[in-house]
């Protein structure tokens, strides 16, 4: 499981790179190892550093916990320059910032490398001898050379500003150590990318050029031997220094990975700066390593271009093989006629290569394949998101095949070199586990570069502006003039919830879900589309016969389906193929999950219904091994409702998306009822899977809580698109079954329309509306599940999209919730079916795969915003437990995965309160977990169970308890009560990663309810369905529930959460005041977690509430 090709897909953004064909390129030096003694061992002195106008700093020191970031406009952090230009374009003639400062003065030449015109170097002649360097003042230092630019093309002065990041490309080759020597007149040669003074290339061979050892023992350029191939010779190492305005680093971390158990570090031999090849490596031991060395926190963004490798090893052999085997038999042959030609010789096979980006063993971004090429050229960008406690960035080089892949090398670069705004780049080799070059000659060409997160105004100051709430780079932008509607449960009775004052005087009014779905497909005109992981027409929408039922009703969902479809309406079902459910005639079975996926297509046979079971199939590019996994372990997770809505003579569409699925289970109010509904509203839709069912045995049922959303305006158009691509790609051969709605007139006039700019025709509101919404479309998607993904790595990058080994991959979602929550300033609420992931920093299994970032994000803003003193909540509600078994291995995963989480955040929190010196406070005054349940005494009349269970078992216990969890379902976030993401999106990898379930969001706000708009607290609708939610959960509402982040808010939660929880396991059934439930951990103030006394398992049905790891469960299916 440690392979990262079964975990994270690629995140970031793609985008080609026009590059000069004189790019720059290294010199040929020939290295030979020798051997190094294992002691004493020295720090590698700093390399010469470029500044732009005043001395250096003094170095930063990298604490446990990172500290502040240095003020702006200091040294440390200077101005950066744009990545996302391609080529690092110089300064003009006249700018003042073209020299190194302090200057070098010259260097006397010594000895015999006086005479050989080398650079002085202060090193024994013999490699073998102890290193006794001596003191800085007698210390002969390298000469610092000026760097070289590419061209600029902006004409006129800038400010010193402006001045772009220095980037110095020289090869090391005078350290005369008997085996390296300089090339020419003994100084480097220097390029920048995109510099068009790069070497010359000799004879028709692209890449370097070739450098030969001349009989003065130095380095020259040589004609070729390769022919007309393209690459660059076989040359044995490249070495670059890169300068930019930071302090000197000493820097004596791993350079490379080695031999199992062993890491390399860097010794006093080579004095260049803290990254150069030349530098010798010792190996040490792992635990030795672990003593020294001190990870370094990644916060922000790392931006990456990946531009080209060559003389690549071919490691495709047994596939030449076999082609050369296949090509000789006659049966893989076509029968010609003796007069024709023979058939040109069979294709070299040779590796087909992608690179990925790896930080803490996590993979974080990847190019796309390129078949059978030992000298690809990717030019692809990346933008990546990070959180990441790191020595080293990692770039791997991969050979794709038929069952998987395999490694072709490493190029390792450590972290401290991108820190402070530095750009690395340039050539380097591509390095086997054993630290050797993967084959002569082969190199890797890239620059990456990173900004912290505190650079980001959003991250200090949070959202301001009307679009700033917008997530910039996505397939679907943020679409202004909308209006939302937000829900809680499926229905809710009349009286349930108190009234919710907002601004204005206005009363928060929740809406019922299922009874505004029933409405709105009853009274569609054209069109009704239903995607979800399940549909079940057997389920009845609505319940609640205390009030008027609408047309419509009194029908299950199949009937009404059915009567739609007679009046001419296009009704579409796109289903999730469970392929363990089967209805043939000798085999019937339901399915592990039991999502009446046949059931259900029968039922529409031969009706004016279509329903399309569509697979969760692999993109046919992936290899066969992944696209097997894909098939077998994922599902298709959307849930929306598209149908055309309103007056006649104006249609338009409505689009309805979120966690419910229209089946079985779902039906539930905010009371939550666990025996008293049986007979009546749950009397044919019963559900419980934390134990066998048996029929007639009587409850609990598991109830039921989820949010759900209406969308109107532009943004339901995109939800209408999304269906529109899973269609074509899961029928293919019935594309006219879509209608064209261009073609219906009603659905798109204009007139009457709030006029709007953008897209007028589409908005219900406009900009000066009060209670006018923005909202924007998130979704996790791959080519294999939709037509019309683009197939070229340009055209990703315009349609904002990700690539991962040739598929392009929609990763918006989890972009959305790091935007939200490194915007935060105040607290973020959230509910959700799981949570889980960060995996490559949890504390005792990092090898999950669960890499996405949400986790980390959160409790990297908490720690944050301890160092500035500020408050920050967050509240977190999960279920009890996940939904089946609670002691079977699935859940018991789970549950371990989910736990590695918690510890992992709240260790980070207890290091922030102890570094910042704050031992009187405690990690759950920031961050606390909480679960949802209730507890139902006997009503009067209620019939007993005619077929009860055995008193001892799991469910004889909860029947005789009355109690039970209740089962969180929703998928959403709010952040500072003015903005918020719901969906079907879980917070795991299978649902963040793009390319494991298929999930759709949205991100909503409305742009006269923020903070920045008020200048104080929002009041708008998303306001008011928090604290309809916090009513559900809590009863009565309290004043300071107005103000979440504040410690009195967090205290007062956490008591009513514990009260909940005693009340919940006391020997005596009581009824629930409310239903937020302490989740059952404890947590100790160093940040510790342990199990409650008493309570290892949960109460009735067990199951350890930490979890365990179930080693015989692969990863992917449960994280």
């Amino acid at each position: 499981m440690t392979n990262q090709d079964g975990g994270l897909w690629g995140l970031g953004r793609w985008s080609n790179i026009s590059t000069s064909s004189n790019a720059s390129t290294p010199s040929k030096v020939e290295y030979s190892p020798y051997t190094v003694p294992d002691s004493p061992f020295y720090s590698t002195p700093s390399a010469p550093s470029v500044y732009a106008a005043s001395a250096p700093s003094a170095p930063p020191t990298y604490p446990s916990y990172p500290a502040c970031p240095p003020a702006e406009g200091t040294s440390l952090y200077p101005n950066i320059h744009s990545t996302a230009q391609s080529g690092y374009p110089a300064p003009p003639s006249h700018s003042p910032y073209t020299s190194v400062y302090p200057p070098f003065a010259p260097q006397a030449l010594q000895g015999a490398n006086a005479a050989a015109g080398a650079t002085p170097y202060n090193q024994v002649a013999d490699p073998t001898a102890s290193y006794n360097f001596p003191s800085s003042s007698g210390y002969i230092s390298r000469p610092t050379y000026p760097p070289v630019y590419g061209s600029y093309d902006q004409a006129g002065p800038y400010s010193p500003s402006n001045v772009p990041p220095r980037v110095l490309e020289t090869h090391h080759d005078s350290l005369n150590l008997g085996r390296l020597s300089l090339a020419d007149n003994g100084w480097p040669r220097v390029n920048s990318i995109g510099s068009p003074h790069g070497p010359t290339h000799s004879g028709a061979v692209g890449g370097p050029p070739i450098y030969g050892r001349s009989q003065s023992g130095h380095l020259s350029p040589q004609s070729s031997d390769l022919g007309s191939m393209g690459g660059p010779p076989p040359y044995a190492r490249s070495n670059s220094i890169y300068l930019h305005p930071q302090p000197s680093i000493n820097y004596s971390g791993p350079i490379y990975g080695g031999n199992p158990g062993d890491q390399y570090v860097a010794s006093a031999a080579a004095s260049l700066g803290p990254r150069n090849d030349l530098t010798d490596l010792v190996p040490v031991s792992s635990s030795s390593f672990r003593q020294k060395h001190s990870l370094t926190l990644l916060h922000g963004t790392l931006e990456v271009k990946i531009f080209e490798a060559v003389q690549l090893p071919n490691l495709d052999g047994f596939s030449q093989k076999l082609s050369d085997f296949t090509s000789g038999l006659s049966i893989f042959q076509k029968s010609k006629h003796k007069d024709e030609p023979s058939a040109p010789n069979v294709p070299h096979i040779t590796s087909d290569p992608y690179v990925t980006v790896v930080l803490a063993g996590a993979r974080v971004a990847r190019t796309r394949v390129i078949s059978n090429d030992v000298n690809p050229k990717w030019h692809e960008s990346f933008s990546i998101p990070v959180a990441h406690y790191v020595d080293h960035i990692v770039f791997r080089v991969k050979d794709q095949d038929m069952l998987g892949t395999q490694k072709i090398g490493d190029v390792k670069i450590p972290v401290e070199q991108v820190l402070h705004g530095s750009i690395v780049s340039g050539w380097f080799d591509v390095l086997n586990s054993q630290g050797r070059p993967s084959r002569n000659g082969a190199q890797l060409k890239f620059s990456a570069s990173y900004v912290p997160v505190e650079q980001d105004l959003i991250y200090k100051q949070g959202v301001t502006g009307f679009d700033s709430h917008a997530v910039p780079h996505t397939y679907f932008p943020s679409r202004r003039g909308c209006r939302l509607t937000l829900y809680q449960d499926t229905h809710i009775y009349d009286g349930t919830l108190p009234n919710i004052r907002l601004d204005g005087g206005k009363v928060y009014e929740p809406r019922r879900c299922w009874e505004d779905l029933c409405v709105a497909i009853h009274e569609a005109k054209y069109l009704i589309y239903i995607a979800g992981w399940s549909v079940y027409y057997k389920v009845k929408l609505i319940r609640d016969y205390n009030r008027p039922v609408p047309a419509g009703g009194n029908l299950t969902l199949g009937e009404l389906l059915k009567l739609k479809a007679k009046q001419g309406v296009r009704v579409l079902l796109l289903v999730w193929d469970d392929k363990t459910s089967h209805d043939l005639t000798f085999i019937k079975t339901d399915g592990v999950m039991n999502t009446h996926d046949e059931e259900t297509k029968n039922y529409f046979k031969g009706t004016g219904v279509r329903c399309v079971l569509a697979p969760r199939y692999g993109a046919s590019k992936m290899s066969w091994f992944r696209q097997q996994v894909v098939g077998t372990l994922y599902s298709h997770h959307q849930k929306m409702t598209i149908v055309d809505t309103g007056p006649h003579d104006r249609r338009t569409i409505t689009s309805f998306i979120g966690g419910l699925d229209l089946t079985g289970g779902r039906w539930d109010t905010p009371s939550h009822t666990l025996f008293s509904s049986l007979e009546r509203e749950h009397k044919h839709d019963f559900r419980n899977k934390s134990w066998p069912y048996a029929p007639d045995s009587g409850g609990p049922r598991q109830p039921w809580h989820d949010w759900h959303c209406k969308i109107e305006g532009h943004a339901a158009y995109d939800v209408l698109k999304n269906f529109e691509q899973r269609w074509n790609k899961a029928t293919r051969k019935h594309d006219d079954e879509l209608l064209d709605i261009n073609k219906l007139e009603r659905l798109l006039d204009p007139s009457n329309r709030a006029p709007l700019s953008g897209d007028p025709t589409l908005a219900v509101t406009n900009d000066h509306d009060a209670d006018t919404w923005q909202v924007q479309i998130f979704r996790s998607i791959d080519s294999g599940s939709v037509k019309g993904f683009p197939v070229t790595a340009e055209e990703v990058t315009k349609q904002c999209l990700v690539w991962g080994k040739s598929v392009a991959i929609d990763i918006s979602i989890q972009m959305a919730y790091i935007k939200a929550i490194r915007s935060a300033q105040h607290f973020l609420y959230i509910e959700n079916q799981y949570f889980l992931g960060s995996s490559y920093n949890w504390p005792d299994y990092k090898t999950a795969g669960a890499n996405h970032l949400i986790p980390m994000e959160i409790a990297l803003k908490i720690c944050s915003k301890i160092r500035e003193g500020k408050r920050f909540s967050v509240y977190i509600v999960i279920p009890m437990w996940p939904e089946g078994v609670p002691d079977s291995s699935p859940v018991q995963e789970i549950l371990y995965f989910q736990t590695q989480t918690m510890k992992m955040m709240y260790s980070m929190i207890a290091g922030a309160l102890r570094d910042c010196g704050l031992s009187y406070r405690k990690p759950t005054d920031y961050l606390n977990f909480y679960c949802l349940g209730n507890r139902e005494t006997k009503k009067h009349g209620e019939p007993e169970p005619r077929n009860p269970p055995d008193r001892n078992s799991k469910q004889g216990k909860s029947q005789r308890n009355r109690r039970m969890m209740i089962y969180v379902h929703s998928k959403g976030m709010i952040v500072d009560d003015e903005y918020v993401i719901s969906g079907s999106a879980n917070i795991n990898q299978r649902s963040m990663d793009g390319s494991r379930d298929t999930e759709i969001a949205m991100g909503g706000y409305q742009p006269h309810q923020t903070w920045a708009a008020r200048n104080s607290r929002p009041r708008g609708q998303v306001y008011g369905y928090r604290m309809a939610l916090w009513a559900e959960h809590l009863g009565p509402l309290e004043a300071i529930f107005d103000e979440p982040e504040s410690l009195e808010c967090v205290q007062r939660v956490n008591d009513m959460a514990e009260r909940n929880w005693q009340q919940y396991i006391a020997p005596e059934v009581t009824d629930l005041r409310g239903h937020l439930i302490r989740y059952p951990l404890k947590i100790e103030d160093n940040g510790v977690i342990t199990n409650l006394p008493g309570f290892n398992t949960f109460p009735d049905v067990g199951g350890k509430i930490m979890g365990t790891n179930i080693e015989t469960l692969p990863d992917d299916l449960t994280a």
